[in-house]
């Protein structure tokens, strides 16, 4: 016999009287409970269960958690508690079924969170012995802001067992849906077998997917890779390996676009990178919400930090309209450490967060808004997952990234993008996106922005980041129909030019170099920042003037300094003539000298074209605006890929 009892008011406190008993309401899976992988360390347990060193859950699988008798375990964790607020706001659904197979003597308590951290108890039961299958239906209703879902799992005085927990709609969807995966690649063939192997090893994720296309670009190819013939056999036929020439991840990504589109009946299509660390269930999770969603919609994974795994790098970001420069969204935080504070803690973390697009690490993408809109813009790298976020959401279709559902991959606080050949791609990529869907005539203050950062760049020593800079402005003048024919020449280009400058040579070691001249406690009065206007304002003339001076003839062998990345801020380097700085990686540093007849020309150059890109910035918006249909339209790229490609 069965009982069903209905969900307990979300405001009340007191104790229950019962639980749902096998009520069978679960109908479409929606998220299942995960445990930590074996040999996990407690930090990245952090992100599955609420646990001590002392008090460790037990597993014998990744759908199994024992609890230890006298112990307590809660699943208030990032990837095991359900993002209700996300559901609520996004999703048809009106409620969402938590079930479970229990066995020992304890308790199953679940609770739930308000936007603003606050926790309330939902409702609960006790355990026996035997085996029991629970269910409890739990109202959406309430997560409007913000909020999530969880339970706690107590023991009596013998182990309890929690049996594949996992949350579940209870409805079905209202139409057939078939998911398709485009992994761009470039020289990362193992990477790449390390994804294929994740989605084939995992019964329930590999069940829904009906393509996996794999754009591969680089010169070390996937199939040549140790564990490519044990993944391509695992995924059979739904495999299709395609090589092309290096278009960036926008020519990548398009391709795995173009072949969903040509080659599958994909109702929606997963972008996924190639340098990360999957978790499969956020595949799931992913199209899980799509497939409920109220109107077609982008659905993101979140970034975890490959190097730090219980970090949770972005939640999301948006597009600052003014000066057109990706930020946070609203009401997040960055770097986010689970193993520090958990999701029960972390009162920041529980406001629904809304954003303006979603980085192409995962992304989740319907058909639809690829047969309307187009693939990413032919930009090589940058600036074409968030221009594609925005060009859907002018359009009507939604953007959000879901909690829970993330990758681990390299964060932006580990390398340093902004220069070297990846600045090329940053600037005029910004330019051409500001220009697409800006609203302001000349830019906002994004033109005074991209001053800003030549002259800083001038002040650190960086001519060759500069004249990448420079190189991006032309191109972007020279408009809309210039970036197809540049697709797969830019790259070459910024490399060949990147050494012009001694700042763009990485050298091994600074070892390698004498000794600098200038002791540490000397320069420490150079490394103080300025924190008013009257002090900023000073050290900029201060540098400006430093570069009026020729410098000093025994600094361009022997530097006057040794600097960490971290310490390479312009106020020093603004002060000085010559000086070796470590790379972003750690792998090297390059030799900053100051060149004064460099620096000016530079500098009026950098003038001369902000006054041409302010004046014709209006007629250049429209050019782009005219073009953007071709620009991103299949046949246009089909043109690209043409006599490029090798399909497998």
């Amino acid at each position: 016999m069965t009982t069903t009892q209905n969900p307990v008011s979300p405001e009340r406190v007191s104790e229950p009287s019962a639980a749902d008993l096998a009520s069978g309401k679960a109908v479409t899976l929606l998220q299942r409970v995960i445990l930590p992988r074996p040999g996990d360390p407690l930090k990245v347990r952090s992100l599955y269960v609420d646990e001590t060193e002392s008090r460790r859950v037990k597993s014998a699988s990744r759908y199994d958690a024992t609890v230890a008798a006298g112990n307590e375990t809660s699943f208030a964790t990032y990837f095991n508690a359900f993002p209700a607020s996300y559901w609520r706001r996004w999703t048809v659904l009106p409620s969402v079924i938590l079930g479970m197979r229990v066995s020992g003597p304890g308790r199953v308590d679940v609770y739930r969170s308000k936007a603003d951290g606050s926790i309330i108890h939902v409702t609960g039961t006790t355990t026996t012995g035997e085996d029991r299958t629970l269910e409890f239906e739990l109202d959406l209703t309430p997560f409007e802001d913000g909020g999530w879902y969880w339970f706690d799992v107590s023991a009596d005085d013998a182990p309890v067992t929690v049996h594949q927990a996992s949350w579940w709609a209870p409805q079905s969807p209202a139409q057939e849906a078939r998911l398709s995966i485009g992994i761009c690649t470039y020289n990362r063939p193992d990477d790449c077998v390390s994804a294929l192997s994740a989605l084939a090893g995992d019964p329930v994720v590999s069940a829904l997917i009906s393509r996996v296309i794999v754009a591969d670009q680089g010169t070390k190819k996937v199939r040549d890779a140790g564990g490519f013939t044990a993944a391509s056999q695992a995924l059979g036929d739904r495999l299709l390996l395609v090589e092309q020439g290096n278009l960036g991840g926008s020519g990548g990504f398009s391709r795995t676009m173009y072949e969903a589109l040509n080659s599958t009946e994909a109702t929606h299509h997963v972008l996924l990178d190639d340098d990360v660390l999957l978790e499969p269930d956020s595949i799931a999770r992913l199209f899980a919400l799509a497939r409920f969603a109220k109107s077609p919609m982008l659905v993101g994974g979140q970034m975890l930090a490959l190097q730090d795994r219980s970090v949770l790098h972005t939640m999301g970001e948006v597009v600052a309209p003014d000066k057109f420069f990706w930020r946070a969204a609203p009401n997040t935080e960055y770097a986010h450490d689970f193993a520090k504070k958990n999701l029960r803690k972390a009162t920041d973390l529980h406001r629904r967060v809304d954003v303006d697009y979603t980085g192409w690490w995962m992304c989740l993408i319907p058909r639809e808004v690829m047969e309307r809109l187009g693939f990413a813009l032919p930009v090589f790298i940058k600036w074409d997952d968030a221009e594609y976020g925005i060009r859907a959401r002018e359009h009507g279709y939604p953007v959000a990234t879901l909690p829970g559902a993330a990758v681990w991959h390299l964060s932006w606080s580990d390398k340093d993008d902004t220069a070297g050949w990846q600045a090329y791609f940053h600037t005029r990529n910004r330019l051409v996106a500001a220009a697409l869907h800006t609203e302001y005539k000349h830019g906002g203050t994004l033109l005074r922005d991209t001053f800003k950062f030549d002259l800083k760049f001038l002040i650190m020593l960086q001519y060759a980041t500069a004249a990448l800079h420079h190189r991006a402005y032309d191109d972007f003048l020279a408009g809309p129909e210039k970036l197809f024919p540049l697709l797969p020449t830019a790259l070459p280009t910024a490399l060949e030019h990147q050494g012009d400058y001694p700042d763009g040579q990485v050298i091994s070691s600074s070892s390698d170099l004498p000794l600098p001249s200038m002791s540490g406690v000397k320069a420490e009065r150079f490394m103080k920042p300025p924190t008013t206007p009257l002090t900023i304002g000073r050290t900029l003339l201060a540098a400006l003037v430093h570069n009026v001076l020729p410098p000093k003839p025994q600094a361009a062998e022997r530097p006057q300094l040794n600097i960490s990345a971290q310490d390479a801020r312009w106020f020093l380097l603004s002060r000085l003539d010559s000086a070796t700085v470590g790379t972003a990686d750690g792998r090297g540093v390059t030799f900053r000298r100051r060149e004064q007849d460099t620096f000016w020309r530079m500098l009026r150059h950098s003038v001369r074209v902000h006054v041409r890109l302010y004046k014709e910035f209006p007629k250049l918006a429209e050019q782009y605006r005219a073009h953007l249909g071709e620009l991103t339209s299949p046949q246009s790229w089909e043109k690209a890929f043409l006599g490029n490609s090798d399909p497998r």
